[in-house]
């Protein structure tokens, strides 16, 4: 079979080579038509059933349910997605084939902190490539690093403005150097704000509620 050429750290697309089990029953919503009901943490299901609520069709709702579910088990887990497809009335399957098709979802254990290092032309100009090299690096010398760190490249996070620049669970910051490595990790682990002076949140702008 000829490989399929892939980018060395781009955007991933998890499952193109795992192939359809042919042999496997129809998929079935937990807790309809016979199938054993799933059990549900109280906080995930108000909080699928607030984002339900805020559409015409609740099938909306798939991608903030599905990142609900990662927050409370840190992946998108066999697990979450039961539960999500409990609470939403669709299969496990309608759910995988979301979870697999958009890139902040994680369909594998990860380390709980997602750092996310953009890589695109701005930031690749900028030495975002070392930049990536160096967080890996300093994760996989770390005896904490498979557990508390998601460190992978990621295709555009749209602040060119602050290039080069990550995305720490959510939190932009930039322009980074090699020198912010250390200080952006041990930022993590002491649940302290990360680089505070770095934010984008935090930097200057004309509009006063741009950074709400």
């Amino acid at each position: 079979m000829t490989p399929v050429p892939r980018y060395a750290h781009g955007s991933r697309v998890p499952g193109w080579d795992t192939p359809a089990d042919l042999d496997k029953d129809p998929a079935t919503i937990p807790g309809r038509g016979g199938s054993p009901s799933v059990p549900v943490p109280a906080e995930l299901r108000a909080e699928i059933e607030a984002s339900m609520a805020l559409y015409p069709n609740s099938h909306s709702a798939t991608l903030p349910a599905l990142q609900a579910a990662q927050r409370l088990h840190g992946w998108c887990s066999p697990e979450a997605i039961e539960q999500v497809a409990c609470v939403m009335g669709l299969t496990p399957a309608d759910l995988a084939a979301v979870a697999t098709f958009y890139d902040m979802l994680e369909t594998e254990p990860v380390g709980r902190h997602s750092v996310y290092v953009c890589t695109n032309i701005s930031c690749s100009l900028s030495g975002a490539d070392a930049l990536l090299a160096a967080v890996q690096e300093a994760v996989s010398e770390a005896a904490d690093g498979a557990s508390e760190f998601n460190v992978r490249a990621f295709e555009c996070l749209g602040a060119c403005d602050i290039a080069p620049m990550a995305s720490v669970d959510g939190v932009y910051v930039g322009p980074l150097s090699l020198a912010d490595v250390p200080a952006l990790l041990d930022d993590i682990r002491a649940g302290r704000p990360v680089l505070p002076e770095k934010q984008l949140a935090k930097r200057a702008c004309a509009d006063v509620e741009a950074n709400r």
